[in-house]
């Protein structure tokens, strides 16, 4: 709610109008996201006519403080509520940023790629404050991702699978 909204909708605004519709998938508890969003949506759409998007919320894997034995359950019940979202969206490219609501849905495009339904292709983005650590997002979705994306060369060097591009955000 906030800093990775801002972020992701950083990134999106460089993409070309081909990469359309975008489905945001929010955490059931983010109050902020959706204002952003629709404000952003809304400028787009001005920009680009045939702009769509649509928006759906999952319950949230992990509250701020929340214990990890915890987090276990309610991670588990939050990827089996994406399973249906991510069947029926089917997409394409999965583009995130590290809070604990995209792991479930990585997950399930995983699951639904492993079942031989859709195989959509996961692009990470390690949040530009992740400067010699990775978020607990990026750790599980380090070995997951199609690519994984660091802003600082200090996370480049302790991980090799990823992709150093600068500050893109």
């Amino acid at each position: 709610a906030g800093g990775h909204t801002t972020e992701i909708l950083r990134l999106l605004s460089c993409l070309s109008e081909s990469y359309s519709p975008r489905c945001y998938i929010l955490a059931d508890s983010d109050k902020m996201s959706e204002a952003k969003i629709r404000s952003f949506e809304q400028k787009r759409a001005e920009k680009f006519s045939n702009s769509q998007f649509t928006l759906d919320r999952i319950p949230r894997s992990r509250e701020v403080r929340q214990s990890w034995t915890s987090s276990v359950l309610t991670t588990a019940y939050s990827i089996l509520y994406s399973l249906p979202l991510t069947y029926k969206l089917k997409p394409d490219l999965i583009l995130c940023n590290g809070p604990g609501t995209c792991v479930p849905v990585c997950i399930s495009a995983l699951l639904l790629g492993l079942l031989g339904m859709k195989r959509a292709i996961i692009v990470y983005v390690e949040s530009i404050c992740r400067v010699e650590t990775l978020s607990l997002s990026g750790k599980i979705l380090y070995y997951f991702s199609d690519y994984f994306i660091v802003q600082w060369p200090a996370l480049k060097e302790k991980y090799p699978k990823s992709v150093y591009l600068g500050r893109i955000v």
